[in-house]
């Protein structure tokens, strides 16, 4: 994991500040809890201690015996084990990365090369190391509702989140197309829409869900000259996320 103090998320790039201003205006709206605070992110690193004890050569040489007795009989299993999916890993495919997050509940796939990075606010963020618009972040923000439905129709939902989260306000947004799925009992909705900023144009996608008291949202995009090159994978990134109970 990198940890990137100066990188600009798809949300920071449109809305300055988003880590402060996206929940205070989502309170407003009451969509979500009071007294909650989005978790901030950090990188945890743990070492670990290991005591070593003096064996006798007689003790060696009977260990070693017995690891070559049952080795043969042990690998095949170890081999196994090892090709066994976690329980909430998202479906491998190729030219893809499987991400599970079992305590925060959601799984989805990421390109491969993409490097995953650290940025307050964002519960996760990988992105392309050349093409910064290039990148896929989930947020999590408390809500006590238990049905995306419950914000409105798709449309309804992707235009409130554009026009507040995902844009500021001196960009020329479109929503292009909003969708909805249902997978396991639980109800996602999907949109595609453009950024226009002075400088470049961001094609993105967005796939929102809410479950364990959480909202979940997970943008992913690339320049607008990028698109037509990068849109089967980024399809395949937000078609790949969905949450679990935890």
């Amino acid at each position: 994991m990198v940890l990137v103090q100066n990188y600009i998320t798809p949300c920071q790039a449109y809305l300055p500040n988003a880590s402060s201003s996206q929940v205070d205006v989502m309170h407003q709206l009451g969509w979500f809890r009071s007294g909650h605070n989005r978790r901030a992110p950090g990188c945890v690193i743990r070492s670990e201690n290991v005591t070593e004890t003096s064996t006798s050569p007689c003790q060696d040489r009977l260990g070693r015996r017995q690891f070559l007795a049952v080795g043969p009989t042990i690998a095949p299993l170890l081999l196994m084990t090892s090709q066994i999916p976690t329980s909430f890993a998202a479906e491998n495919k190729k030219g893809f990365l499987p991400v599970t997050d079992k305590k925060d509940g959601y799984s989805f796939l990421y390109p491969f090369g993409w490097q995953e990075v650290v940025v307050e606010g964002e519960d996760k963020v990988f992105k392309d190391v050349i093409e910064p618009l290039e990148s896929a972040s989930v947020n999590l923000v408390p809500s006590s509702k238990e049905d995306i439905r419950d914000f409105g129709s798709p449309q309804q939902v992707a235009e409130t989140l554009i026009k507040k989260f995902l844009a500021s306000p001196s960009q020329k947004t479109k929503l292009i197309e909003a969708s909805e799925r249902i997978i396991d009992g639980k109800t996602y909705y999907t949109f595609e829409f453009v950024a226009q900023a002075p400088n470049y144009t961001r094609h993105a996608l967005t796939v929102v869900c809410i479950g364990n008291g959480k909202f979940y949202t997970l943008t992913t995009g690339a320049n607008e000259r990028r698109w037509g090159k990068m849109k089967d994978r980024l399809h395949t990134v937000v078609d790949s996320f969905q949450i679990f109970n935890v």
